[in-house]
């Protein structure tokens, strides 16, 4: 059995980009145009999402189904999320909302 093969296909991936307000003042409309241009694995789709409820952080980025936030989303923190995390498996550890994801 090719394991690789089957951990790519598990699940579907959402990256939802938060377009209220509060993350619009901060630039969201173009982080989700940067996700939207980007080179995305299959099987990922980018949606635009009304307020997550953690304004202060924003502009908020959430990765479903693997419940990944990340705060503070910038242009340039776009291509490492997708090159790294969605491509890679791996979540970009600086980027991680500390409110979700507690740094040890």
């Amino acid at each position: 059995m090719n394991t690789k093969s089957t951990q790519l296909n598990i699940r579907d991936r959402c990256v939802h980009v938060c377009q209220h307000s509060s993350c619009l003042r901060q630039g969201s409309a173009i982080i989700l145009l940067e996700f939207q241009l980007a080179d995305l694995p299959e099987k990922t789709t980018i949606l635009p999402c009304e307020c997550q409820g953690q304004c202060s952080a924003s502009p908020t980025v959430v990765v479903t189904p693997d419940q990944t936030w990340y705060y503070r989303v910038t242009p340039k923190d776009v291509t490492k999320i997708v090159e790294q995390h969605l491509k890679g498996g791996e979540p970009v550890k600086e980027k991680l909302h500390p409110r979700f994801h507690p740094r040890v």
